[in-house]
């Protein structure tokens, strides 16, 4: 479309009639054009079929809406489904005005323009705008809105501004920078402070640049950097009275794989027997006799649970998970009606669980990661280098399907660790081409499972083949896209007389909104909600052989998925990712 196009504020929508005289006459032009250019014979022959399109039988209903009207039509009745019967007449991507306010607005053209982004996702349900959910592109577009950088005509549909995200981030994932493509009226100077003015905190626009029409910043993007940030004690192995713990045992017992596997864990092989001696015996001791053995009763339950055949723990949650509830939930509880009721007396086995719990967290939590640990873990993320296939790290994909192969730049650890309150933090940074859905969380999850496991590093290179296993997919918490890159786009773009798309020139707002609004929420959530610990015990205690790879057995002791749409238990859903429907996605 034309750089000057300008939004249809001025008027009342169009009505069906109205759309198809207008079509119609866009085409009669076209007609005229190519009787110019081809003979009046053959431009005639194109009218007259176009009338006999509306004519003969049936013509007595009216005039039949052409190609685009009725796709239009189609997406209307499909928005207006969605909000009113499965959404309660709410959207978060559809903003409705009354027909005088849009008659009364003011016509402004809008042009294509790149918008550069940034995100805290936490609250949010992703970055991709829908009617049900709360998501970053729903409150960027409501900010565009009340700025008036859309028009009211078009408040009702994000398409009709042919809105485009460069990568899409799952729930609860933040992006220091990331590229939404549209067209947008962009007049006002202060267009920016406009926008963000409307926004919360946690999303911030950084610039907007103009673009060539046709730009599209999904297309345009050559690829793409992310970050992932966990704490250092995700490297530590099993405990030992885990399920996973016990299987790593008795299969290197069996293979007579002790000391190779051991010699993989030579400076964390003491870890846990220290933390038994040092801060779970003290409190055991402590305990009358009968509470003691209830206690180790549910703490050897907890490690020893079996998935039911609807994929349930078999134990119900008061047996099973008491030493994983959150401290802050011992305090109260609100009722319906939101008032403050107290929490039910625990009792002295709940409150030995509890402080056991506690205790396994801080020992965790006190752990400083070491060398060879770190440079451990980089060799197994130089095993991603290239391009391989990663059928087995995303959703709904086949080992023999093309768009399952990506290119990785580079993975890299840093290997000094950061530290923030009692816990030691590793940024990993992974540089690709594209990805897919999931797809770092379980590169990153792959790598660290055999890392604290003591696993060969070959595991990795064997998934890329066409045996199907379970990876999980490590938190959302951690993962940023720091930003993606358009060299290619650059370069075509000194020449169009248009500006790069860079964000170098906001680098210092950038890293200030990292650090207040990413990187904090990161250790806050981290700090009151134990997320990594909370994976890494589900991982370790049910008892199943989907993550058995990690085990002297290797992949062939594990659970092999004979096609993607096999019923996987619920308690591993979130960790495998299954509930992602199986939508591609550029960013994970």
């Amino acid at each position: 479309m034309a750089a000057d196009e300008t939004s249809h504020a001025g008027s009342a929508p169009a009505t069906s009639d109205s759309t198809h005289k207008t079509n119609n006459g866009n085409r009669g032009r076209g007609g005229f054009n190519g009787a110019r250019r081809g003979g009046g014979r053959g431009g005639n022959r194109g009218n007259d079929k176009q009338k006999r399109k509306h004519t003969g039988f049936g013509s007595g209903k009216g005039d039949v809406p052409d190609k685009r009207e009725r796709i239009q039509n189609d997406r209307n009745a499909k928005r207006r489904k969605v909000i009113t019967e499965e959404n309660d007449g709410n959207s978060y991507m559809s903003i409705a005005f009354t027909p005088e306010e849009i008659a009364a607005e003011e016509r402004r053209p809008k042009r294509k323009v790149a918008v550069l982004i940034g995100y805290a996702g936490t609250g949010y349900h992703g970055i991709q705008i829908n009617h049900k959910e709360k998501t970053i592109e729903g409150d960027i577009f409501a900010a565009f809105v009340a700025a008036g950088a859309i028009s009211k005509a078009n408040a009702d549909d994000p398409k009709k501004s042919s809105l485009v995200r460069c990568a899409r981030t799952d729930k609860g994932v933040h992006a220091a920078g990331n590229v939404l493509s549209l067209k947008l009226i962009v007049e006002d100077e202060d267009i920016v402070d406009k926008i963000n003015q409307n926004l919360p905190e946690q999303i911030r626009v950084w610039g907007i640049q103009r673009t060539s029409n046709g730009f599209s910043c999904y297309q345009a993007c050559d690829s793409r950097w992310y970050e992932y940030l966990m704490p250092s004690y995700s490297l530590l192995p099993p405990q030992p009275h885990s399920f996973l713990g016990k299987k790593i045992a008795e299969s290197t017992r069996e293979k007579g794989m002790q000391d190779e596997y051991m010699g993989r864990l030579d400076d964390v092989t003491t870890f846990w027997e220290e933390v038994e001696k040092n801060d779970i015996q003290p409190i055991l001791e402590k305990l009358d006799a009968d509470v003691r053995e209830e206690v180790l009763r549910k703490l050897h339950d907890t490690a020893d649970q079996t998935l039911a055949d609807d994929g349930l723990p078999t134990k119900p949650d008061a047996e099973v998970g008491a030493q994983d509830v959150p401290m802050e939930d011992v305090a109260c509880k609100s009722d319906a009606k939101g008032e403050a009721k107290a929490e039910k007396e625990l009792t002295p086995v709940e409150l030995a669980l509890r402080e056991l719990k506690a205790a396994y967290v801080a020992a965790k939590r006190r752990y400083r990661v070491t060398a060879p640990r770190i440079e451990r873990l980089q060799q197994a993320l130089n095993l991603y280098l290239g391009t391989r296939n990663y059928h087995n790290y995303t959703v709904m994909k086949s080992a023999n399907d093309p768009s399952a192969k990506r290119h990785i730049k580079s993975f890299e650890v840093n290997p000094t660790p950061i530290q923030i309150g009692d816990t030691q933090w590793l940024s990993l940074k992974v540089h690709g081409q594209s990805f897919m859905m999931h797809q770092i969380r379980k590169m990153v999850a792959m790598a660290v499972m055999v890392v604290r496991c003591g696993a060969p590093l070959d595991i990795i290179t064997e998934s890329y083949g066409p045996r199907r296993i379970s990876i999980p997919k490590a938190p959302g918490l951690g993962l940023m896209l720091e930003r993606p890159m358009f060299t290619e786009y650059n370069k075509k773009a000194a020449g169009l007389e248009k500006e790069a798309i860079d964000f170098a020139k906001y680098e210092e707002k950038i890293t200030a909104f990292k650090d207040d609004h990413i990187y904090r929420r990161m250790f806050e959530v981290e700090e009151k909600e134990n997320s990594f610990h909370l994976f890494f015990n589900q991982i370790d205690n049910f008892r199943t052989d989907y993550f058995l790879w990690v085990t002297a057995g290797g992949v062939g002791a594990s659970h092999e998925r004979s096609d993607r749409a096999e019923r996987v238990p619920k308690a591993l859903e979130a960790e495998l990712g299954d509930e992602a429907d199986g939508v591609v996605e550029i960013g994970t």
